[in-house]
Parts: C-alpha cells; sequence; structure tokens
C-alpha cells in the first residue's frame, strides 16, 4: 500500500473516532488523548495528520461533503447538489450540533459557506448565459456570496433549534427562491448598466 493510501485511511480512521466521541460529548470536550487512545494510535500519529481537532473536524466534512460537491456537475444539475448537502446535514444531524455547541453558528458557517458559494455562483452563470447577458464578474460574486451565506445561515437555523428538516420541501423552497430571485437580479442590473449607457450617450 502506497503511503498516500496509508495517510488516506488513516485520516478517515481519526475522523471515524472524532465523530463517535461527538456523539457522547461536545466538541470543545474532546482532546487529542481521547482521540489517540480510542483510535488507538499515537500522539505523533495525529499531529502529522492533522494540527488540531478543529482540523479534524474541518477534513472530516470536506471528505465526506465538500469533495462530494465538487465532483458533482453543479452547473447541469444544481438541484442534485443543493439535495446532497441538505441530505447530509440531516444525516449528521448529531454531529453538527455537537460542533455548533463549540463553535456557534458563524464558526460552523464558515464549513457550508464554500459548497453553497460553488453551487450559486455556477448557477448564476447558468442563468447569465441562458438570458444572454453581458454581466460583470464582480456582480455575479456579489450574488453568490449573499445567497451562498444566506442559505447557509438558514440551514444551520433549522438544526440548531432541532427543528425536523423536510428536506425536498427546503430543497424546492431553495430553487424556487434562487431561479426566480437571482433571474430579477440580473434583469435589474442589465437594466440599470444600459440606462446608465443611455444617459452618458445623450450627454
Amino acid at each position: 500500500m502506497k503511503n498516500e493510501e496509508i495517510s488516506i485511511k488513516t485520516k478517515k480512521h481519526l475522523s471515524k473516532t472524532l465523530k463517535k466521541l461527538m456523539l457522547k460529548k461536545p466538541l470543545s470536550k474532546i482532546t487529542i488523548s481521547e482521540i489517540v487512545r480510542s483510535a488507538d494510535v499515537n500522539r505523533k500519529t495525529f499531529y502529522y495528520h492533522f494540527e488540531s481537532i478543529n482540523e479534524l473536524f474541518k477534513w472530516t466534512l470536506e471528505e465526506e461533503a465538500v469533495h462530494v460537491v465538487k465532483n458533482l456537475d453543479v452547473k447541469k444539475d444544481y438541484k442534485k447538489a443543493i439535495e446532497f448537502v441538505i441530505e447530509y446535514i440531516e444525516t449528521n444531524n448529531d454531529i453538527l450540533n455537537c460542533a455548533y455547541d463549540s463553535m456557534g453558528q458563524e464558526g460552523l458557517k464558515e464549513f457550508f459557506y464554500d459548497d453553497f458559494y460553488e453551487i450559486v455562483e455556477k448557477l448564476v452563470e447558468t442563468i447569465v448565459e441562458e438570458m444572454d447577458e453581458v454581466v460583470e464578474n464582480d456582480f455575479k460574486d456579489f450574488l453568490a456570496k449573499m445567497y451562498a451565506g444566506a442559505i447557509a445561515n438558514m440551514i444551520i437555523d433549522y438544526f440548531s433549534e432541532k427543528k425536523n428538516i423536510d428536506t425536498q420541501k427546503i430543497v424546492n423552497y431553495i430553487m424556487i427562491v434562487l431561479g426566480s430571485s437571482i433571474k430579477a437580479s440580473i434583469e435589474a442590473y442589465v437594466s440599470e448598466i444600459n440606462e446608465a449607457y443611455e444617459k452618458t450617450m445623450s450627454l
């Protein structure tokens, strides 16, 4: 077995161990000593792969969710990407609540923001292409950041308040809002740009 394969196997083992411990206590209460003892490895092994428990937790989310989303063709099927992220959150509700108790909303939001940003960014690009409009990159980036942050906050609110999530309903709501409001925003942007251009030409 290659060194890289061994490293990935060890990381997954540490990740699995951390998730088991998170079912019993808050993330902030878990120590590296507990992790290495439960995983039956030494501290040197842990520090070889991770600098901290938070880094291990971040790697866990990236391995289980972020990389999956990045491998999906989000531009063609963004609904599938949104469904996957929300189902992942629902499936790992206990683990994420544990992290929420330790990190707070802003801390946990950082872990989901990139996922949703990538989904919304590609959706914005798709809508712009379908509308056959010219939109500056900074405005497309603004839209992606605004909606990614809003979705991440909303999802965290649902599981942090122990609400039951109707996955399909939430996905449909997100699809309705994103599809209609992003298009309306682009139309307003293009209208304003054209109006400004006409005023300039009339001077």
